[in-house]
């Protein structure tokens, strides 16, 4: 005879839905495993929202560099076609100086010319000024060794006038400045 008292009715049936015995052993590692993965998933599921809030704020910061990049490039942009304007390059090379040419005469492969070069039409101070001869430099002394060398020395051909090392030529022989008709 069992020590237990003995149920009817509907606590019999509630007694019979609770596990007794060794049954309720063999479920403890069933249900320990459960809330094991529940946990991890859990855990798992903030890291992800963590990592992924952080790439959305990187995503944000690039975006703002994104745009000021843009914009500095337009404002670079309204710059460049500033200048390249029509009258703007014009007013540009009147201050340095500049005219407009009249009708380019061409060079041909074979030598000839193609059209009738001509000087540009401007101020005539500066036709004036755009047919002189270059003037040419006057030779720049050595500096002074420091202690004459020994033995006979050979003497030494006059200093170009650019400061080169090739002899000056005579002024005749060199040629006249030419004009591209632009």
């Amino acid at each position: 005879m069992s020590r237990k008292p003995q149920l009817r009715g509907r606590a019999a049936r509630l007694a019979r839905l609770l596990p007794t015995g060794p049954d309720r052993a063999a479920r403890t590692p069933f249900m320990l495993l459960v809330v094991l993965l529940l946990g991890g998933g859990l855990i798992t599921l903030l890291m992800l929202n963590s990592s992924l809030n952080e790439g959305s704020f990187q995503l944000t910061k690039v975006k703002r560099q994104t745009q000021d990049l843009t914009d500095e490039e337009q404002q670079l942009q309204r710059e460049v076609d500033e200048y390249a304007a029509p009258d703007a390059l014009q007013r540009r090379a009147r201050e340095l100086g500049m005219v407009p040419g009249g009708d380019p005469a061409f060079l041909s492969p074979d030598g000839t010319v193609r059209g009738v070069p001509r000087a540009a039409p401007g101020p005539p101070a500066l036709r004036g000024a755009a047919a002189r001869p270059p003037v040419p430099l006057a030779p720049v002394p050595p500096a002074p060794a420091a202690a004459p060398p020994a033995g006979p020395v050979a003497p030494r051909p006059p200093a170009a006038p650019g400061g080169g090392s090739r002899p000056a030529s005579p002024p005749s022989a060199q040629p006249a400045p030419t004009t591209s008709g632009r």
